[in-house]
């Protein structure tokens, strides 16, 4: 299913205790208070209803079935269409069949949802910047990693680095000068 590089981000994106390497003092407990703080104003019944749906949405995506993990998404929308989680969660399923525009609307929602704050949030800006930077969009892209790196992103501040372009050419310049260094040593 999809390149490395997509099971990597798949595995980022729907583990939202670890998204994209982000973790904090003690890993997972911040983000999973962050969650339970944004989900603390949905019905109990409703909540773990979609909870359940959106994991059985995760492991059928991490299985390579895209078609069961959109079904699973949507029905987790329908319970709870208020709550963000389920779209970031369906947008990366629809980004990995192909359908960008699909995600696109999917995190716009999310982040809408959200109110642009939070762990959906981050989430929603992450994946956000990385669809344009897929497309070569990177002044929107650099917007959306600013949001998620205000939000305590530390992925989103490596791609930001990454956007910058004196950051590549020192880089760059770098490689080239240790390149220099060993270069007489590599000759004796």
């Amino acid at each position: 299913m999809g390149t490395p590089n997509d099971q990597a981000v798949l595995q980022a994106i729907f583990n939202p205790n670890n998204p994209f390497g982000d973790v904090g003092l003690e890993p997972g407990k911040q983000a999973e208070r962050e969650e339970e703080d944004e989900d603390e104003v949905f019905p109990q019944a409703q909540l773990e209803q979609s909870k359940a749906l959106e994991l059985q949405g995760v492991r059928a995506a991490e299985a390579g079935d895209l078609h069961t993990a959109l079904e699973r998404f949507g029905q987790a929308i329908n319970v709870l269409p208020e709550r963000a989680s389920a779209y970031n969660n369906r947008a990366q399923a629809r980004r990995l069949q192909g359908d960008v525009a699909g995600a696109l609307e999917d995190l716009e929602r999310a982040v809408a949802l959200s109110g642009g704050r939070g762990l959906a949030a981050r989430q929603s800006f992450v994946q956000r910047g990385l669809l344009a930077r897929l497309q070569g969009r990177d002044d929107d892209a650099r917007r959306d990693f600013e949001r998620a790196a205000r939000l305590g992103s530390p992925f989103a501040r490596r791609q930001l680095v990454l956007l910058n372009p004196y950051a590549a050419l020192c880089n760059r310049m770098l490689a080239d000068m240790m390149g220099q260094l060993r270069g007489p040593c590599n000759g004796r």
